[in-house]
């Protein structure tokens, strides 16, 4: 610290220069340890008056650089953190070797705290986090465990223990700026520590997004796909579910929305397709679908997730719609709002009675599919049109989907009492990889589900079923969510014979965060779908009285390009 504080040289208070707006008092002094002893004792009347006569002069912190957050920088701290040791005779034993490796905050209320701990005997049972206007239990409801091969490497620890921890949670909308976050662990033997932590700020989905990446990334004893999603069990899904549901809501508020080309009176169906990185889609499917029977009742709806392509999408419709006659709407938002929200807003812009929800890279194989697809809506029965999808191909010409059905995986994960039992669903489809003319998967049946790639509705229905969840952020099962909410309200999801190619994955950009996405999307639909797929929903000949009949689908096994979804 500068030793002149005293000069009779220096300016008076009045002269000293404006302070910056983000000039944090408490923070300061945080940072800079040594000024706090002179402000206590009256030399300075703040840490802002040192700041102003000497700290920017030397070069002083008055807010966290980013690397702060790569180190967490830990400003006080309670009992000293080291090696273990033993307790003294009758006292509460030291607090074992621990870490804060990073600590961020949304102005949101999404908390995201990484680190580790030597708690291998003796057990981290509190974990209590504190700012400004909020409180959370985090061990409670948002802390999953992981394995830690460096930390049990320098601890020279030949057990088998999850070392690290992650923590997420949301604490509340509209939070003041955090700047500090003070923590407490306690442990079994009544061990803690009290850390006040400095707080790396971001947006709501950057803490979203690096949550979901640290769970992708992070190292398990076992299977690590099943044990990363049986780490979400302690309450770490459901704070992931509620946190994509509230960014998802955020972002689909206030859209840019433009139409092209000609209104129509009255169109028969509309079109709502999710754009995610590849604009190029949107002018490429312009071409494939327009000038075939009937296409000319329809509309195009295209919403974008990605702000970033928002100029080539609107030249792009625009074009499109002056080169083909077509009416579109382009509705672009400002960020990712994942597939379930952005099909529900675009339906919202819907004209028509009907919302056919598509993915950017389907394109029809008939040319007059929508002429065919207006017949079975208005010829067959409600029952069998509230909700129908298509026999699906891939480019080879192979069939890529003829209605989904339900598996469960049930695996042993290693828990801390030992091996326990989990059960996860897995989404599988009909016929996958068979030949073109495979009748048995693409004749008009019911079936458990359909793919969201094509997905016809009736608008009342959809409505009434409340549209996609919007808590499935950044993965897959919105579908298979849907067509079980459209079941439990007793209208089973039907396969109609009219027929399109399907690009699987080719329409969008897959990131790393959608790896994390999905492991909390199955973790999601297992949790809310287990019982009652294995009680009347499971396997190709499922036992459920609406997919009974001669229109069932005979028993298959899935065969050539199946995976788990």
């Amino acid at each position: 610290m500068n030793e002149h504080a005293d000069d009779p040289a220096d300016p008076v208070d009045a002269l000293l220069p404006a302070r910056p707006a983000d000039f944090d008092d408490s923070l300061y002094l945080m940072l800079n340890q040594d000024v706090a002893p002179a402000v206590a004792s009256g030399v300075f009347t703040s840490g802002f008056e040192h700041y102003a006569r000497y700290g920017a002069k030397e070069g002083r912190r008055y807010r966290p650089d980013a690397q702060d957050s790569e180190t967490a920088l830990v400003v006080t701290v309670g009992p000293a953190a080291g090696p273990r040791r033993a307790a003294p005779e009758g006292g509460v034993p030291p607090m074992p070797a621990h870490r804060i490796e990073s600590l961020r905050m949304s102005s949101g209320g999404s908390l995201l705290l990484t680190g580790w701990l030597d708690d291998a005997t003796d057990p981290l049972i509190e974990l209590m986090a504190e700012g400004d206007g909020w409180t959370s239990d985090l061990a409670g409801t948002a802390l999953a465990r992981e394995r830690r091969r460096d930390v049990a490497e320098a601890l020279h620890s030949g057990e088998r223990h999850a070392h690290g921890f992650w923590a997420f949670a949301e604490l509340g909308e509209n939070l003041p700026r955090q700047t500090t976050c003070r923590l407490r662990f306690g442990l079994r033997s009544g061990a803690a520590v009290t850390l006040d932590v400095l707080v790396q700020p971001a947006a709501d989905a950057a803490v979203r997004d690096a949550a979901l990446i640290h769970l992708a990334d992070a190292d398990f004893h076992g299977s690590p796909q099943h044990a990363a999603i049986a780490s979400l069990d302690g309450g770490v899904g459901a704070q992931q579910a509620a946190a994509s549901r509230r960014i998802s809501r955020a972002l689909t508020v206030n859209p840019y929305v433009e139409r092209f080309g000609p209104a129509l009176a009255q169109p028969k169906a509309s079109i709502v397709v999710c754009l995610y990185g590849k604009p190029e889609y949107l002018f490429l499917q312009n071409s494939l679908f327009a000038g075939g029977a009937g296409i000319g009742d329809y509309e195009f709806i295209y919403v974008c997730n990605s702000p970033e392509l928002g100029e080539q999408v609107l030249r792009d419709a625009r074009i499109g719609s002056l080169v083909h006659g077509i009416r579109q709407t382009v509705v672009l938002l400002s960020g990712n709002a994942g597939f379930g929200a952005a099909n529900n807003l675009g339906a919202s812009y819907a004209s028509s009675g009907r919302v056919i929800a598509v993915n950017p890279d389907v394109a029809p194989l008939h040319t007059d599919w929508a002429q065919r697809h207006t017949a079975v809506v208005e010829t067959l029965p409600q029952a069998q049109t509230s909700l129908f999808g298509v026999p699906l191909y891939y480019a080879d010409g192979s069939l890529m989907h003829g209605g989904m059905y339900f598996e469960n995986d049930a695996v042993p994960v290693t828990g801390p009492a030992g091996f326990i039992r989990q059960n996860l669903l897995r989404v599988e489809h009909y016929g996958k990889g068979a030949p073109p003319e495979a009748a048995r998967f693409t004749r008009p049946r019911p079936v458990p589900a359909i793919t969201g790639a094509f997905m016809s509705l009736r608008r009342d229905w959809f409505e009434r079923l409340g549209g996609f969840a919007e808590d499935y952020g950044l993965g897959h099962y919105e579908d298979a969510d849907l067509c079980l909410r459209s079941l439990a309200l007793g209208t089973a999801p039907w396969l109609h014979d009219i027929r399109l190619y399907h690009l699987e994955g080719r329409g969008s950009a897959r990131l790393h965060v959608h790896d994390g996405g999905t492991l909390v999307n199955r973790w999601l639909f297992s949790r809310n779908w287990g019982e009652t797929v294995r009680t009347s929903l499971l396997g190709p000949s499922p036992a459920h009285p609406l997919l009974q009949g001669p229109e069932a689908a005979a028993p298959v096994a899935p065969r050539g390009r199946s995976k788990a979804r």
